[in-house]
């Protein structure tokens, strides 16, 4: 019996191995950073002997309430991950799977390799509606890439969409890559007139260095890149300093930043009510939105989220809220869970890379119907 963690995303601490029956397992604690949630890891044992597994010191987790109604996520080939029940006792996650191949894979949810991200980026460029932009280096030294998807005409309207500065949140990418390739198909009627209109300038991997370290939520130097938009630093968060140099040379119309939710078994978004400069114009312009999604996906709802912040009290080392107050525009996180969407289960699969995808084009119906309504940027 083995399990190893040497690869791309691995992260996981084996404390004793000695019997399938009692797999003794904990997760490491991001680089410099005390959180500590995601896991990933290969099994190589015994075909059709049951492995029971048990992750532990979970109360010291980054998110604890992220492990009640969990089930932990299983692939022999890498491509189908599917769930198995897992039991959560406040401290300690376990789970069984009688094994169909000597090797098996588990993960926090579905991994988005940083190959995988490279070949996303340079499929795209060879598309004539997107262009590839370097925007610099990570502290690993990792490239930090830009997709421009429309043509860029002085009329159009700029809408940035960011995903994964929590490199954990992997179901962020799988979403940007849905945005990307509908964006990208020449038969969609929707993503035709879209692209009349506006013009997409999409960053579907935040976190390059985190992605490939296994973290959950921060990049090489232990940095929450979620907390560092007032201020970014090339010492600490050069991603964040490239982007938004990036979005103040161009300007920017609309804003959605993707992520994943570890407790909450909803899709979602969380707006910048709290922003000093929010108006009834924005609020027309995120009610038209939701309006929008709720209309075109079972899968979007509004009534379980985060509470609204009060007028002024906006935190605006965050990404949404401080893209939303500098460029005064709509802006939006939108959540995603780690678990299932509680409204239309699965079983099986539970939140999954196909509805991951299949959101992220749904959230162009939102992005249309607000885009003509959108007020242009300066820039």
């Amino acid at each position: 019996m083995h399990i190893s963690s040497q690869f791309d995303s691995g992260n996981i601490e084996v404390v004793s191995a000695q019997s399938p029956d009692d797999i003794r397992l904990t997760i490491p604690n991001d680089n410099q950073s005390e959180f500590a949630q995601w896991f990933h890891f290969r099994l190589v044992g015994e075909t059709f002997v049951t492995h029971t597994m048990t992750i532990g010191n979970l109360a010291k987790s980054a998110y604890p309430e992220g492990w009640k109604g969990y089930n932990v996520l299983a692939s022999y080939d890498r491509q189908t991950w599917f769930r198995i029940p897992s039991e959560f006792d406040g401290d300690n996650l376990t789970f069984s799977l009688t094994l169909e191949q000597p090797s098996v894979y588990f993960a926090y949810f579905i991994p988005y390799s940083y190959e995988r991200h490279l070949d996303l980026v340079h499929d795209a460029q060879m598309s004539l509606l997107c262009e590839h932009k370097f925007l610099g280096l990570t502290l690993d030294g990792r490239d930090m890439s830009l997709l421009v998807i429309g043509e860029e005409t002085p009329e159009k309207k700029k809408v940035w969409i960011t995903a994964r500065q929590h490199p954990g949140e992997t179901m962020a990418e799988w979403c940007a890559e849905g945005i990307i390739y509908r964006l990208l198909d020449e038969q969609d009627g929707l993503a035709r007139q879209l692209l009349d209109n506006a013009v997409f300038y999409i960053v579907p991997n935040m976190n390059p260095d985190g992605s490939a370290r296994g973290h959950l939520r921060t990049n090489a130097v232990g940095t929450n890149l979620n907390r560092e938009w007032a201020t970014p630093s090339q010492e600490k968060s050069p991603e964040v300093l490239y982007v938004l140099n990036a979005m103040s040379e161009i300007g920017v119309d609309m804003y959605l930043d993707l992520h994943g939710d570890e407790a909450l078994p909803y899709n979602f978004v969380a707006g910048s009510e709290g922003n000093p400069s929010y108006n009834d114009t924005i609020k027309m312009l995120e009610n038209t939105f939701k309006d929008a999604l709720l209309n075109a996906t079972p899968e979007f709802q509004d009534e379980f989220g985060y509470d609204k912040d009060e007028p002024g009290k906006a935190n605006l080392t965050v990404a949404s809220n401080a893209v939303g107050e500098k460029f005064k525009c709509m802006a939006y996180t939108v959540e995603m869970p780690f678990k299932d969407n509680a409204n239309v289960p699965d079983d099986i699969y539970g939140w999954s890379v196909q509805r991951s995808r299949q959101l992220g084009e749904d959230l162009l119906i939102g992005v249309n119907a607000v885009v003509k309504k959108l007020k242009a940027s300066d820039k």
